[in-house]
């Protein structure tokens, strides 16, 4: 497995492919941290497999999201070592930068487990997100 910086053209190229496969509404350009160039993405040779993003707070919380995967991609033992050598990979980047604490939100029962891999503890369960958007 190797990882690397997303750029920009991984939004349009390959995630927001991933997050429609998935049923997912992609998120805006600008919602993501450094207008979607703020997370590494993983390739098992040359096929991508997942990626994700962080963002780095004012406070010593980092903030880990949007993980997507590819979901053609089927083998199960490799797509988890790509998850998890995502997720240390972030979670080293925030405690470089000073953070203290990594959040996520997660709903999907696989990216729960491998969180929780990775040395994660359940916070809230049930929880509902809610944004708030005054800018189109």
């Amino acid at each position: 497995m190797d990882i690397r910086k997303l750029v920009s053209s991984d939004y349009d190229d390959i995630l927001v492919g991933w997050w429609k496969d998935w049923r997912w509404e992609p998120p805006t350009r600008d919602f993501l941290p450094d207008n979607g160039e703020g997370g590494f993405i993983v390739y098992d040779e040359d096929v991508p497999v997942c990626a994700g993003f962080m963002y780095i707070t004012n406070s010593k919380v980092g903030w880990s999201e949007f993980i997507v995967s590819n979901l053609n991609y089927r083998d199960k033992e490799k797509r988890n070592e790509a998850l998890d050598l995502l997720i240390q990979s972030i979670s080293i980047v925030l405690s470089d930068v000073g953070c203290g604490y990594v959040y996520t939100s997660l709903k999907n029962k696989s990216l729960v487990n491998a969180y929780a891999r990775n040395g994660f503890v359940k916070g809230s369960e049930g929880c509902t997100e809610m944004v708030k958007i005054w800018q189109q």
